[in-house]
């Protein structure tokens, strides 16, 4: 029986909105500015992400200054739904289902950036009210310090040497988390059997995260020994935190398996800006954006025609080799995302 599968938005509910530290000019004209509301992943804690010179490449080029708010997939959808009447963003960039709630929900308006010609057909919609910007993959982290090698399945997450130096990011309120869902439910072969394994793990995690991100560092310097997390964020994370290991847990006897997370991005509807938003998305599926991808994103070019050759690229392919990438039924996953997250609450006591 087909697994059913679900997902949810990377990072917390917290908002930060702030100007990128890309050298905008503050006084630019309301004309001279695009606004992105995006779930976090992209843009360097250091000011080195992909964002970070994105955007910065994109300012120097058009004069526009890029504002950005970051918080988690299903709190940018959520904070566009209340600004229907009155739209402030001019961008989305979300992580599935969560686009595909975008556009049901009216908040995205039709347009295909230069270059999504080139994005394979299951990562952008068929309506052109979205494309992937940046491709990217569900993970797990390890302390390569304290354990020789990562546990290499689901059960022996399960030995007490985890207790309380485990921790997840919430399903239904972190992306990583409730992605956490779906790859269970894929390896044990449904709902039930998924929200059993779960509860039975509830007694070695710490508790709730809101934010994915925010485990890494624990991860890091030993207060945590396993956490999750996406290859693109973690990959990232690695290089100013050496400890980090990226591993993917298997079912006893089964293969390592993840499945595509990309970040997905379309234009507003009703943007106030709406042909800065149209330059910006171009500008992210240009051929210099897609090559920064991998060399400063730690990512997966979305464009299938870029090939990038540079050393994270090269360590990014061996990183996902052997590992056995599904997919989702993300249709399903959008129709049924509220009762699986009640599932979860429920087998976990949360």
């Amino acid at each position: 029986m087909r697994a059913k599968t679900l997902v949810a938005a990377v990072g917390g509910l917290a908002l930060t909105a702030s100007l990128t530290a890309c050298g905008g000019d503050s006084s630019a004209s309301d004309t001279d500015v695009v606004t992105v509301y995006s779930a976090d992943g992209l843009k360097g804690e250091d000011g080195k992400g992909w964002y970070d010179q994105v955007f910065k490449d994109f300012e120097k080029k058009t004069g526009i200054e890029v504002k950005y708010v970051e918080g988690g997939s299903g709190e940018m959808v959520q904070r566009a739904l209340r600004e229907k009447s009155n739209t402030q963003a001019d961008v989305m960039v979300t992580l599935p289902p969560f686009i595909q709630q975008a556009t049901g929900k009216g908040l995205l308006d039709r347009y295909e950036p230069k270059g999504s010609g080139q994005v394979n057909g299951a990562d952008k919609a068929a309506d052109g009210t979205w494309t992937a910007l940046v491709n990217n993959y569900f993970s797990f982290i390890y302390n390569k310090d304290e354990l020789r090698r990562p546990p290499a399945t689901w059960d022996e997450l399960l030995d007490a040497e985890y207790r309380n130096k485990l921790q997840y990011s919430t399903p239904g309120v972190a992306g990583d988390g409730t992605a956490m869902v779906i790859k269970a439910m894929h390896d044990f072969g449904g709902e039930k059997p998924a929200m059993d394994y779960l509860g039975k793990l509830q007694s070695n995690n710490v508790g709730p995260s809101s934010s994915t991100s925010k485990l890494a560092p624990k991860v890091d310097k030993g207060e945590l020994l396993v956490a999750n997390g996406d290859v693109q964020m973690n990959f990232a994370q690695s290089k100013s935190m050496p400890n980090l290991g990226i591993w993917f847990p298997k079912k006893r006897g089964g293969k390592p398996t993840t499945f595509a997370l990309p970040y997905a991005g379309g234009l507003v509807k009703n943007a106030p800006h709406s042909e800065n938003g149209k330059k910006l998305l171009d500008h992210m599926l240009g051929a210099q954006a897609q090559k920064q991808v991998s060399s400063i994103g730690g990512g997966f070019p979305a464009r299938s025609d870029i090939e990038p050759t540079d050393a994270n690229a090269v360590a990014l392919t061996k990183l996902m080799d052997g590992v056995e990438v599904f997919e989702p039924d993300w249709t399903d996953i959008e129709k049924n995302l509220t009762d699986y997250v009640d599932a979860w609450k429920s087998a976990t006591g949360s």
